[in-house]
């Protein structure tokens, strides 16, 4: 019986080519995990796969995910961020690259608002995406401001991610939350002068709205229409978030919250109809089913890759590593973002946080900072080919004109910016610190 290491490369090399020939996403994962998991360890597999879908359908925090594609897809019947969208870019001006700009912003209002990258992407994907490539953008740089934009709801609280390590960590909920602002806010203002920079490099990528078309309208009746289209989604932000950053609700209490709060404003903008709510609610069951149906399905790959050591053949790459502290620190971070590629950001935080937590801080690592990079790092994940969900959202929503190129293409540059971020983490550690010593936490 070959190694099950060699099972673990095979099961990759497998999914590769299953894409490569046009399966679908979970279809792929699924059959590869069932095929190499039986010829690894027989049909012990079956026995265990129960108890991960039951975990999967039966996680409190995912039903806030139909909530908020409610949310989203309401939204989109309003066409409010249509409307939005058209008036950044011609207050932009000449700016390339503006409405871009303006999806970053919106992910961060996003990303306070759900704290889950699936819907924000989703979110995102169906209120910007056929926007961008009407205005002219290049398919692969809106699909790549799209994924990095909805991930930043991993750093910027509240966030699942931070929960976990506070847990895993023995840290203060409240600590990371307030640690999480600067490197948040650093992540989308990297994002935004990278943008503004490949405008100028590359303007035909993401153009201004044509001058002929800006200067039929009045700077003042832009602000007033900005105003207008601009209030009522400011609004449900800040009434979603408020109503979870002060204890009223929790994130899945919240996402009714803004579902309700999207059905009104799609009224008052005088929209809404029995049809807009029938064709809403029939979006929101094919988009969940297509989230969960790939989650479900990745449970199949990671079980089987992690029962053929899969992470340990990772692992091991990185086994000699000469230098002190830093050299450690950096090791972890490898070893994190190696795994990204492959398995979930629960499952790695289960793997890696566990194994160099305690070595770290008995060196006198701050466990704060140290969460943070691990929380910039797990960004990654959700963007890394081949199993980065970013992608696999974006395409579950995204028009047949845009396929899986495209998307992969578009987040490359994005990869780069994160670890770029992470290394100002890494050598500025007062990006994360000043605000929790600043209040006192």
């Amino acid at each position: 019986m070959p190694d099950p290491s060699t099972y673990a490369v095979l099961m990759l090399v497998g999914f590769f080519a299953m894409l490569m020939i046009g399966i679908p996403v979970a279809i792929s994962l699924a059959t590869v995990g069932l095929a190499f998991g039986w010829l690894g360890f027989g049909g012990g597999l079956f026995n265990l796969l129960p108890a991960r879908f039951y975990g999967v359908v039966g996680g409190y925090q995912w039903m806030a995910i139909p909530l908020f594609v409610f949310m989203g897809v309401m939204l989109e019947k309003s066409r409010l961020a249509d409307d939005l969208l058209d008036v950044m870019g011609h207050l932009a001006g000449g700016v390339k690259g503006g409405m871009a700009i303006g999806i970053v912003l919106f992910g961060v209002l996003m990303g306070a608002t759900t704290g889950i990258v699936g819907a924000t992407i989703i979110t995102l994907g169906l209120l910007t995406l056929p926007t961008l490539i009407r205005r002219g953008y290049d398919k692969s740089v809106a699909c790549g401001v799209i994924c990095a934009s909805g991930t930043l709801g991993q750093i910027i609280p509240p966030s699942l991610i931070l929960i976990l390590l506070s847990d895993i960590m023995q840290l203060s909920v409240g600590t990371l939350f307030a640690a999480a602002v600067g490197p948040g806010l650093l992540l989308a203002a990297v994002y935004i002068v990278w943008l503004l920079v490949m405008g100028w490099l590359r303007p035909d990528s993401m153009p201004p709205i044509p001058r002929s078309e800006r200067d039929a309208v009045s700077r003042r009746q832009l602000w007033v229409r900005f105003v207008k289209v601009l209030l009522p989604p400011v609004l449900l932000v800040v009434a979603v978030l408020g109503s979870i950053v002060g204890g009223v609700a929790a994130p899945t209490e919240a996402a009714s919250m803004g579902a309700v709060g999207a059905v009104l404003i799609t009224a008052l903008s005088g929209r809404f109809s029995v049809r807009t709510l029938k064709d809403t609610a029939l979006d929101t069951s094919k988009i969940t089913a297509i989230m969960m149906f790939i989650l479900m399905a990745a449970q199949v790959f990671a079980l089987a890759f992690r029962g053929l050591h899969g992470e340990d053949l990772i692992a091991r790459l990185f086994e000699t590593l000469p230098g002190g502290v830093n050299a450690d620190i950096a090791f972890m971070m490898a070893i994190i973002f190696v795994l990204g590629f492959f398995i979930e950001w629960i499952e790695i935080s289960y793997i890696a946080v566990p194994l160099f937590l305690p070595i770290l801080i008995s060196q006198g690592v701050d466990p704060v900072w140290l969460a943070m990079l691990i929380t910039v790092n797990l960004q990654s994940s959700f963007l890394t080919p081949p199993f980065g969900w970013a992608l696999f959202y974006l395409k579950g929503v995204a028009p047949p004109s845009v396929n899986i190129k495209d998307i992969y293409k578009g987040v490359v540059p994005f990869i780069g910016l994160q670890l770029l971020t992470l290394g100002l983490v890494f050598l500025f550690p007062q990006v994360a610190l000043w605000l929790p010593r600043a209040i006192g936490w």
